[in-house]
């Protein structure tokens, strides 16, 4: 019987899986296997918050490989070696697996596939993260885009071209003996700080489908006003579900779509906002495939003169324990923490703060980011804080500085976030919650501390350095 070997990355799911689907047409027999190589993603290999969602999530794939009869074999240690000794075990004649996007996954799969079709073992990848591959959408000088609207405005008008998502029959498992526990991956952390993300999160496949119907039961027709209040839960926090393959982009467009289709004119809740942030997801692609140094070099190269200022290890410190002083900013370091995530807009917020006010170098946020975020990705991150430093593509203007009182006041108007991560302001007047350096004396037993930069003058500074010689 033909038998081939399907390798799971960062598509952790059964359904709409393109190289699962082409594996069980071509042949009668798959092993699926999951292979845990440390230095996979290097220079940026997988941090704490990642790690603990990959071991769930790879338990909840394993568990529903044992509801069809299958079984999932982890191993660890060098990729390609691995896939060799398989392929003896087994008999396998090809290997399937889905295309992933990083600069250094690019080189190591090409290899890959050049060493094992030279033994003459069929290789085939798929795409199935995004709706187009980002070598497909170019500009009419055929060149890659660089600004998103229009990039948004082609990759739009195509959404209704691209295939529907991948089906599959369960197929005759294969199972070998020597694969490796779950636990043996050592994903988990030893000291066991994951209490928050526990109570936040459930990895996998039915979790993805499970938070995909909360937002389309109750955020997505109130999502262009509700995506900026970080009290509510106004986004669809899908984003570690497709960044771990849990469920993809074309599953989320035909749900929208589908429940928008069901209900009268009348009623359809507008899905375009939503859209166009996967949109942005996308663009994060594009650009990190057609511009491979960004996560290491700023994308607008004005930016590599001294704006920023010499790592300061007290401030940085104080802005990932949400100390710095500054309540939202605090709030927004703290929901992190806790839950491996962060609500967008504080984001953005949090992100001006560092690299604006505080002058310190984007890189630090992005690795803090890397580290502490479920969701870390490695274009999403890399566009995201250029862009809010000023030094990416498409990026905000140097004079767009964050106000954390301002944004506080007006998308947490109630302070209800706030009161949430900063308990120990809870008990204060709004107008002292959010600005709590108005009246020191009523801060002496909670122990928040003062603020660590003056918002107006530190503001003023980076707008002068970033009018300097090679300003705008």
């Amino acid at each position: 019987m033909s038998a081939a070997l399907v390798l799971f990355r960062r598509d952790l799911r059964l359904s709409d899986n393109p190289a699962l689907a082409a594996a069980c047409i071509a042949h009668e027999c798959i092993l699926p296997v999951y292979i845990y190589a440390s230095e996979e993603n290097t220079p940026w290999p997988a941090g704490a918050a990642s790690r603990w969602w990959l071991h769930h999530s790879l338990a909840s794939l394993q568990a529903e490989l044992l509801r069809q009869q299958g079984h999932l074999h982890l191993r660890k240690g060098d990729i390609l070696q691995t896939l060799r000794d398989l392929i003896k075990h087994s008999g396998a004649t090809a290997v399937y697996w889905n295309r992933l996007y990083e600069p250094a996954a690019i080189a190591r799969d090409t290899g890959i596939k050049a060493a094992l079709r030279e033994q003459g073992i069929e290789v085939h990848s798929h795409n199935a993260a995004l709706w187009s591959e980002p070598w497909q959408i170019a500009n009419q000088q055929d060149e890659p885009y660089r600004v998103f609207t229009p990039y948004w405005r082609n990759l739009r008008s195509r959404l209704g071209t691209f295939p529907p998502p991948a089906t599959y029959s369960a197929p005759r498992w294969i199972e070998l003996p020597d694969c490796l526990p779950l636990p043996a991956l050592n994903l988990l952390p030893g000291i066991r700080w994951d209490g928050g993300l526990a109570e936040t999160w459930r990895p996998g496949e039915g979790g993805a489908r499970e938070m995909l119907e909360v937002f389309c039961d109750d955020a997505i027709g109130d999502y262009t006003v509700a995506r900026d209040l970080p009290a509510r839960h106004g986004t669809s926090r899908l984003s570690p579900h497709l960044h771990f393959g849990e469920i993809s982009p074309r599953q989320i467009h035909l749900e929208l779509l589908n429940r928008s289709q069901r209900l009268d004119t009348s009623q359809r809740p507008d899905i375009e906002p939503y859209l166009r942030q996967l949109g942005w997801r996308e663009f994060a692609h594009h650009l990190l495939y057609h511009f491979p140094n960004t996560p290491n070099e700023n994308f607008n190269p004005r930016f590599d003169s001294s704006i920023w200022q010499a790592p300061d290890e007290a401030l940085l410190t104080r802005w990932q324990q949400g100390r710095t002083g500054i309540p939202l900013v605090d709030a927004g370091m703290r929901e992190l923490w806790h839950t491996g995530w962060m609500h967008n807009r504080v984001r953005m917020i949090v992100a001006s703060f560092l690299t604006k006010n505080l002058r310190q170098h984007w890189h630090h946020g992005a690795r803090w980011f890397w580290d502490t975020l479920v969701d870390a990705d490695l274009a999403n991150n890399t566009l995201g804080w250029q862009w809010v430093a000023g030094c990416g593509a498409d990026a905000a203007p140097y004079f767009r500085i964050f106000n954390p009182v301002a944004q506080a006041k007006r998308f947490d108007p109630k302070g209800v976030y706030l009161k949430r991560w900063l308990p120990e302001l809870a008990h204060l007047p709004l107008d002292i919650l959010q600005e709590p350096w108005r009246d020191s004396s009523r801060l002496t037993h909670g122990g928040y501390p003062s603020p660590i930069t003056d918002l107006a003058k530190s503001r003023k500074d980076a707008l002068a350095a970033n009018r300097g010689p090679k300003g705008q």
